[in-house]
This record gives structure tokens, C-alpha cells and sequence, in this order.
């Protein structure tokens, strides 16, 4: 009896509780609204203590009083508000989302038919004794050894000074050999044996580079080879050129010979293997041929098969073996990395190893952050979905990591205004781009809501805004993100086990490992100069005085003389290049044409120097061999 009334209390002292919370007049209500209770002793304490207890209240913040203030006096737009922050909060307490049921194991019914195909269950129990922890480690030691010997092949038969890069000539941009050339000489007769890396055919200028009176830009730079003896300008790049001469294939690369010339008259344009080269109608001081054989071997580029090797491995490693996600993840960021350290991007001819291992250790340390802010919530979700998973992580995973032959086909650069304005159709790629980027980001956080997580996730990316936008206002400074930071601004609120997701994860970190292992873990923060590369510099040009109406043909060739107006303040000489070569340096007001042959056209370009640092120069100036002067166009060169 005693019991049963205890409890019967017990219970109507609960109603009483609930009752009083459920039903309160307006007074209680701005009393609770003003003073709230901070402290209470613990129940536990009742029995052993006989102070009575009291409820300790504190003054209202000035966040609570102006949000009471707010909705006396505007009631509707609090309560808009009320419901804007109910909604965006999302549920309380915070829900977590199911893992998604496996596609592949169908049991649909379709009118009085019931199909059923486990196909996931039926691949899981069948490759069951292929999970063995010992095999996996066996099978991981094997493909270490087994990728060491692949990229020896590749990189480490050829002698190493052999190798060249995409963008290997020999003769700088503008005035970068110097007077008459000297600096990239000699150019008596002479031989090299050079191999090349595959896929140069995609490596173009991203610069505009003046020739003659053209300019080229994204494309790579050929001059000439439409000569019977496939006659370069010394400028070229030596295995494009070499892709266009057929002496080495754009998938394999290769290895040739090449044989150096010195001063070479009109070079002839011509199109061959997809690539088209200029023309350059004078003289030049400096070309090369190809010969027909070379003297080195192991010259194949072996980056598809090693593609195809590591894409079935990543494959294996999610359909048939099957490791813990954590291991599965490493996996992925190891083969990934290496790939582009030693395939398909290395740094510089042959792979660099040292600079690899340079960015390795950070690029670790970085993916263990992926893995506690997003892997780890999504990728063992699939692991009753292994064949899906592969689908959805690797189908992203290799597009990222291949960045080279994906993304960097669109029109795009890099995110700044000058480039934007360079290529047709930037901008347009740029805005559908963003509209994906968009539609993309409206529907994560529409998951994230959901869960009930979206505020936390809108305080810490709004602070990182906040950062962000500190850094970009820093003086001299310019905020330059690269695409392997991209992934990790993005990647945390890809933390929901969905497929999208999952998709999301394996793009944005086969980016990251391109970015880092490609070009190493550049500044988020670059000045002008880093960004300009060999851009002009926006400095002071010169002005011509000669031009197309004071020009005097009568005037015999050998005693002319081309004209310039004087030094301007800040500068303290003039450059002058000759057919793209630089034939004067001094402060002289004026240049003979008494050495130049007069049967040939002739391209003339000026610049301010200082110091011995040179300025922007000028558009070409054009004299025809008939007396024709035409007059430079606006702008640097």
C-alpha cells in the first residue's frame, strides 16, 4: 500500500509538472522571458541538506531584451523570422541520415511478377575469402614492388639529361638571350639525342608571344618545319614541333634527334597531326632538324598502361578485397598521389623525387583531416554496396586525379580578371559552371538542413569567409585559390551519407591530390609578379616617330634610319628587337637599317629599360621590302 501510493504521487506530481508547462498566462511568460534560472541545487542533495533551495536568476542579456523589444513591436516579422530560424535550424535533437539501401540488390514488383536480383549480397558472399587481412597485405606489397619497377621503366632507363620537357626550346621570349642572341649560343652545327614525355601536344602558351608580325596564344608554340628539310625556328618547342614532324607520337612520346642550324631564312608554316605551326618570312639566328634516327631506347611513355593498372587495382580494391574504409581511403590518397607524381604530372623530367616527398608528408597530414571531417561519415555507409561505391567513389575519384586531361580543357586558367578576357568562351564556361556549382551547393545544404546540422556548419564556414576575406584585402597580395584548395573548403560539407556525396568526396579529392602533387602546395596568397608569369607588365611604351607618313622611300635602303621619341621619366635606355631578336640597347634616339638585308621584310618592337630590367614592348612595326612601313597596333606585345 505504502508503494503504490508513492508511485500514485509520484505520477500525479509529473501531470502537475507537465500540466504547468504546457498551460501558462501571458505574465508567466515575459517572467520566464526576463529571468532565467542559471543554477539549481541537485536533487540528489534534497535529502542532505535542510536549507531550502533557491532558485539563483540573472539579469536578461541585451540579445534577449532587443529580441523581446522586437517582437512587441513587430510581431509578424518576429514571427516570419521565428520560423526562417525554426527551418533552417532544422530538427532537435539532431537526426542522423540512413545509409543508402544498395541499388543493385533489386526485388521490385511489377504487376503480379516479384523480381528479385541481390546482386551486391550475391558479389559480398561470393568474394568473401578474397577480405583476408594477410592477403591484402601481401597483395599491397606486391603492387608496391610492382608500381617501383613500373615507374623505373618509365623514368630511370633513359639517361637523365636526355630528357626534355613540353615547353623546352632554345631561344627565350623577347630579349631573354640577349644582345644578338649570345646568351642561348652557340649555334655552330651540333647534335642532341632529347626524349620527350607524352601528351605535349596539350602544353600551350598561356600568354600571348609575338612572332613576326602574329601573335599565338593556347597553342603550343611551333615556327616553320614546312620546309622540305622540316626546318624549325629555334623557339619552338622542340617536342611539339616533334609530334608535328612525326618523329614522336602525342600518347607515347618518344625519343629523336635533333640537329642544329644557324642563321635560317623563311620559315614555312604547314599543319600536320593536329598541329599547325606560324610562319616567319626573315632571318632568324638560330633552327633546328630532325634526323632520322637516335641513339637512345626505353623511350615509350608508359602513362595510359600505368592508368589502366591503377584504375583495376582501385577497382579490386573496392569490389574484391574489400579492406576496412580507413585502409580503403589510404589507398585511394597513396595511388592517387603517385599516379601524378610519377605518371601522368610529374615535376620536371624525370620525376622529381625529392619535391614529391616534399608535398607527400603534408598532403597526408591534410587527407587525415578528410577523413575525421567527411570520409568517415560516408564511405562505410556503402560497404554492403561495394560494386555501387566503386561506381560512385572512382568515376569522380579518376576525373580529379586526371585534372590534365578534364577540367583543364575547359577555357579557363586561372579565376582572375586578366585571364577571363584572354580565351572566347571563358566566361560563358565560367557562369555555367557556377550555376552547376550552385544548384550543386543548394541541394547539400537542403541534406545537411535535415540532420539538423546546418547551423554548425554555417558558423565555421561563415568565419572562413570572414578569414578569407581578410586575406584577400592584404596589401600587395593577391588570393589566388588553387583547384587543391577548392577541395578542402568543400569537402567538410560533404560529410552525409548520401550518394552525391560520395560522388562529391571521390572528385574533390582526386583534385587535391592533382594539385599537390603536380605543383606542390603553392600560397594560398601570390603577388602580381607570381601571377603575371610572362605576361606584360602593364609598364610605360614607347613612342614611335617613324611611321607609315613620314616614312621616305626615296631615301636608299642603307641610309635609313627608324626613329623614337625621347626617354620619359623612370626609364633610362631603349630595347630594340630586330625580327624578334634584340639588335640595340643604349639610350640612342635612332637605329640604321645599314645591316639588314633589304630583299627581306623586317619586324620592329621597342621598350623602355631601367637598370638593366626591361620594360613591356611594343606591337611589331612592319617594313615590307617594298618601302611599305606599317605602323604598330596599340598595346605591348
Amino acid at each position: 500500500m505504502d508503494s503504490g501510493s508513492s508511485h500514485d504521487d509520484t505520477a500525479a506530481s509529473s501531470s502537475s509538472r507537465l500540466s504547468t508547462s504546457k498551460f501558462t498566462t501571458p505574465s508567466e511568460e515575459l517572467s520566464k522571458a526576463t529571468f532565467i534560472p542559471v543554477s539549481e541545487r541537485p536533487y540528489e542533495l534534497n535529502g542532505s541538506t535542510n536549507e531550502p533551495i533557491v532558485s539563483q536568476r540573472r539579469r536578461p542579456t541585451w540579445l534577449s531584451r532587443s529580441i523581446l523589444a522586437f517582437s512587441n513591436r513587430h510581431p509578424r516579422s518576429h514571427a516570419w523570422l521565428s520560423k526562417a530560424y525554426l527551418y533552417v535550424r532544422g530538427p532537435r535533437p539532431k537526426v542522423d541520415l540512413p545509409s543508402p539501401k544498395p541499388l543493385l540488390d533489386i526485388d521490385l514488383r511489377i504487376g503480379r511478377r516479384h523480381i528479385i536480383a541481390p546482386i551486391e549480397s550475391t558479389l559480398i558472399k561470393a568474394t568473401r575469402p578474397l577480405t583476408s587481412p594477410w592477403l591484402f597485405v601481401i597483395l599491397a606489397a606486391a603492387y608496391i614492388i610492382g608500381f617501383a619497377f613500373f615507374s623505373r621503366s618509365q623514368s630511370f632507363l633513359t639517361p637523365e639529361d636526355s630528357f626534355i620537357g613540353c615547353t623546352s626550346t632554345y631561344w627565350l621570349a623577347n630579349n631573354g638571350c640577349g644582345q644578338d642572341g649570345e646568351a642561348c649560343g652557340p649555334f655552330d652545327e651540333s647534335a642532341f639525342d632529347f626524349r620527350c614525355p607524352a601528351q605535349c601536344d596539350n602544353v600551350i602558351l598561356q600568354n600571348p608571344r609575338t612572332v613576326g608580325d602574329e601573335q599565338i596564344a593556347f597553342k603550343p608554340l611551333i615556327v616553320g618545319g614546312g620546309d622540305s628539310n622540316g626546318t624549325y625556328r629555334g623557339d619552338s618547342f622542340i617536342c611539339s614541333a616533334a609530334i608535328q614532324a612525326g618523329i614522336i607520337s602525342s600518347s607515347k612520346g618518344g625519343c629523336g634527334r635533333l640537329n642544329l642550324i644557324g642563321n635560317f631564312t623563311d620559315f614555312l608554316p604547314f599543319t600536320s597531326h593536329g598541329l599547325t605551326s606560324l610562319g616567319f618570312p626573315t632571318v632568324f639566328p638560330v633552327a633546328f632538324r630532325f634526323a632520322g634516327s637516335t641513339s637512345l631506347s626505353q623511350c615509350s611513355d608508359q602513362r595510359n598502361e600505368a592508368l589502366a593498372f591503377n584504375i583495376l587495382i582501385t577497382c579490386a580494391l573496392f569490389i574484391l578485397f574489400r579492406p576496412k574504409s580507413i585502409v580503403l581511403y589510404w589507398c585511394l590518397v597513396c595511388i592517387g598521389f603517385w599516379h601524378v607524381a610519377l605518371f601522368s604530372q610529374p615535376q620536371g623530367p624525370p620525376p622529381k623525387l625529392d619535391v614529391a616527398f616534399q608535398s607527400f608528408l603534408p598532403v597526408l597530414f591534410i587527407a587525415y583531416g578528410f577523413w575525421r571531417l567527411a570520409f568517415r561519415f560516408v564511405l562505410p555507409a556503402f560497404r554492403n554496396a561495394p560494386l555501387e561505391s566503386c561506381i560512385l567513389y572512382l568515376s569522380g575519384f579518376w576525373v580529379g586525379v586526371l585534372n590534365n586531361l578534364t577540367f583543364d580543357k575547359l577555357p579557363l586558367s586561372r579565376l582572375t580578371s586578366s585571364d577571363l578576357g584572354k580565351r572566347s568562351g571563358a566566361i560563358t564556361t565560367l557562369v555555367v559552371l557556377l550555376v552547376i556549382i550552385v544548384v550543386l551547393a543548394i541541394n547539400q545544404i537542403r541534406v545537411i538542413r535535415k540532420t539538423g546540422w546546418l547551423p554548425h556548419y554555417l558558423k565555421w564556414y561563415i568565419a572562413g569567409g570572414l578569414v578569407t576575406l581578410v586575406l584577400a584585402l592584404l596589401p600587395g597580395l593577391s588570393l589566388r585559390l588553387h583547384h587543391y584548395i577548392i577541395p578542402m573548403i568543400i569537402l567538410p560539407g560533404t560529410a552525409f551519407p548520401t550518394r552525391l556525396s560520395a560522388i562529391y568526396q571521390g572528385l574533390l579529392l582526386g583534385l587535391f591530390l592533382n594539385g599537390t602533387a603536380a605543383f606542390g602546395l603553392d600560397s594560398i596568397l601570390q603577388t602580381a609578379a607570381d601571377l603575371r608569369q610572362d605576361a606584360p607588365l602593364g609598364s610605360d611604351l614607347p613612342t614611335w616617330a617613324t611611321n607609315s607618313t613620314n616614312y621616305n622611300t626615296s631615301i636608299p635602303f642603307a641610309n635609313q634610319f627608324i626613329v623614337w621619341d625621347p626617354l620619359v621619366e623612370g626609364w633610362d635606355g631603349f630595347a630594340l628587337l630586330v625580327d624578334d631578336v634584340q639588335r640595340y640597347a643604349g639610350d640612342a634616339l635612332n637605329f640604321s637599317l645599314a645591316s639588314l638585308n633589304s630583299s627581306l621584310p623586317h619586324f620592329f618592337r621597342l621598350a623602355y629599360t631601367s637598370s638593366g630590367d626591361t620594360g613591356d614592348f611594343t606591337m611589331p612595326a612592319t617594313l615590307w621590302p617594298n618601302g611599305t612601313w606599317v605602323d604598330p597596333l596599340p598595346g605591348p606585345s
